[in-house]
């Protein structure tokens, strides 16, 4: 015999009303971020009082037959 799952309306109504209301709500948020202040993904700023750190030392192998 196969399983019978019973969906009531009233749970339908609610997922279709609560997904309008995320859609909607959502894309007042995006339009509102773009005419404030747009995220902007970068390097990440150093905390005040943080000196520049000298750059790494390159990474290069020794050109002699030791590491042969």
């Amino acid at each position: 015999m196969g399983m019978v799952v019973v969906i009531s309306l009233p749970l339908i109504i609610f997922c279709l009303l609560l997904g309008f209301g995320c859609y909607y709500l959502g894309r007042y948020k995006g339009r509102q971020d773009v005419r404030t202040n747009p995220q902007v993904f970068g390097d990440p700023v150093p905390p005040p009082g943080f000196g520049s750190a000298p750059p790494p030392p390159p990474h290069t192998k020794p050109d002699t037959f030791d590491n042969v």
